[in-house]
C-alpha cells in the first residue's frame, strides 16, 4: 500500500520542541535502544553504471525505485533487503529479512551461484547450502536478476541516528534523522570504524512524516508549527552527491 510521505529540513532546536510536543500524543518507537531514544540505521544503496536511481531523483521523475540493504544498530543478525518505490508524494516499501551470507553475496555481486534448483521447483534457491523458497515475484529474485542484467552495484552508504514516534490511527510515523553521514561503499558493513562524512549543517536534521490516508488532527496541529517548508529531501541523493 502506498503511503503519504512529507519531508523537511529543520533545526535541532525545533526538533527538540517538536519531540516534546509529539511525545504527549505519540509513542516512542520500540526500536529505540539508547537513553536518548535514538537508534542507528545504516543502508547500502544499489545503482547501475548510469546512476539511474540517483539521476531519476535529481530530475524529479515521478515514479522511481531504489534497492538497499539496511541494518540497525550494526546488528548482523537482523538485515533487511528493501525496495522503496516513489510515486510523486506517495511511497511504498517492499522489505524482507535476509541472512548475513545472502547480504554479502548481493553486496559483492556474487550472484551466479544463487542457482534455481529445478528439481525442487522454479521457486527454490540454494545459497551457500542454505535453502530459500521464493515466489515468482519475490524481492530477492528481482534484485538478483537486476544485479545480473543491469549490473547493479552498491554505490553509497547512508548512516544516521533516528528518533521515531508512532501513532496507530492512519499508521503515522514521525522520524527525526540526525548526523546524516555518507560513506563510499565498504564491505565492512557492520564495522563502527568505516570512514564517513557529515552531509548536513551541524544544526540541521531531516524530519519525515509518513501516514496512510489522513494525518490525524493532533499531529497535524503540532507539525504546523514547523518554521520551514516542505522539501524533496533525500538522504540517498544528499549522500550520493559526494561521488
Amino acid at each position: 500500500m502506498y503511503r503519504n510521505e512529507i519531508k523537511f529540513k529543520i533545526s535541532k532546536n525545533m526538533a527538540e520542541v517538536l519531540k516534546q510536543r509529539l511525545s504527549i500524543v505519540m509513542d516512542v518507537d520500540s526500536n529505540s535502544v539508547e537513553n536518548d531514544n535514538t537508534y542507528h540505521i545504516r543502508s547500502i544503496y544499489f545503482d547501475d553504471l548510469d546512476s539511474t536511481a540517483f539521476y531519476e531523483k535529481v530530475d524529479g521523475i515521478e515514479y522511481r525505485k531504489k534497492y538497499r540493504i539496511r541494518i540497525y544498530n550494526l546488528n548482523p543478525d537482523f538485515i533487511k533487503l528493501e525496495c522503496k518505490h516513489k510515486d510523486n508524494t506517495m511511497t511504498y516499501k517492499e522489505s524482507m529479512t535476509i541472512t548475513h551470507a545472502t547480504a554479502l553475496k548481493l553486496i559483492n555481486g556474487e550472484v551466479d551461484d544463487m542457482i534455481i534448483d529445478d528439481s525442487k521447483g522454479s521457486n527454490f534457491y540454494s545459497i551457500d547450502n542454505e535453502e530459500i523458497y521464493l515466489n515468482e515475484d519475490s524481492l530477492l529474485r528481482r534484485v538478483v536478476l537486476d544485479i545480473k542484467l543491469k549490473q547493479l552495484k552498491p554505490t553509497i552508504i547512508v548512516d544516521y541516528k533516528r528518533v521515531a514516534f508512532t501513532y496507530p490511527i492512519s499508521d503515522v510515523r514521525v522520524t527525526f534523522d540526525y548526523n546524516v553521514k555518507s560513506g563510499n561503499y565498504s564491505d565492512e558493513l557492520f564495522s563502527p570504524y568505516i570512514q564517513t562524512y557529515e552531509m548536513l549543517n551541524e544544526n540541521e536534521l531531516v524530519l519525515e512524516v509518513k501516514f496512510n490516508e489522513i494525518l490525524p488532527t493532533p499531529i497535524a496541529t503540532i507539525l504546523s508549527t514547523v518554521p520551514s517548508f516542505r522539501q524533496a529531501v533525500s538522504k540517498f541523493a544528499i549522500c550520493r552527491s559526494i561521488k
